[in-house]
């Protein structure tokens, strides 16, 4: 059915369960599994507090640990169950183009993300990548609520 899942993860408490539920449906299908976080790269203008915080060296090097260890727990969980993951961190102003881009450039035929991710004012401001995923994919997106 599908041979090559992406599996989008922002590193919340929701996307980790849909990291498993990905992970455990890869496995199933006997899929390969590629994971993918996606970071904002540094704004001088920015009122973002991760932004205000850090020099622009400083932010990447936050946003780069942020994404390795996030990626990392997800490559653990696949180890654990034998199937492997391939990783990819992505800088992009927008979440839900990196996520479609990378789908096309590994050439993935299955979605599948978490219906939301972060909490609060971020959640706000930045609205749902996951519906914006749903309305420009022309692969199909698998959500996991």
């Amino acid at each position: 059915m599908y041979r090559h899942i992406l599996i989008a993860t922002d590193g919340s408490d929701m996307s980790g369960r849909a990291v498993e539920a990905g992970l455990k449906l890869a496995l199933e299908l006997r899929a390969r599994a590629t994971a993918v976080t996606v970071t904002p790269p540094f704004h001088p203008l920015s009122l973002a507090a991760a932004q205000l915080e850090y020099s622009i060296e400083g932010y990447r090097k936050h946003v780069q640990e942020e994404a390795a260890r996030t990626l990392d727990k997800v490559r653990a969980q696949a180890d654990a169950t034998g199937l492997g993951c391939e990783t990819v961190h992505v800088t992009h102003d927008h979440p839900w183009e990196a996520i479609l881009e990378t789908a096309r450039e590994h050439q993935c035929d299955l979605i599948t993300m978490a219906s939301h991710g972060r909490r609060g004012l971020g959640a706000v401001l930045v609205g749902s990548e996951t519906l914006r995923v749903l309305t420009h994919s022309t692969i199909p997106v698998l959500v996991y609520r």
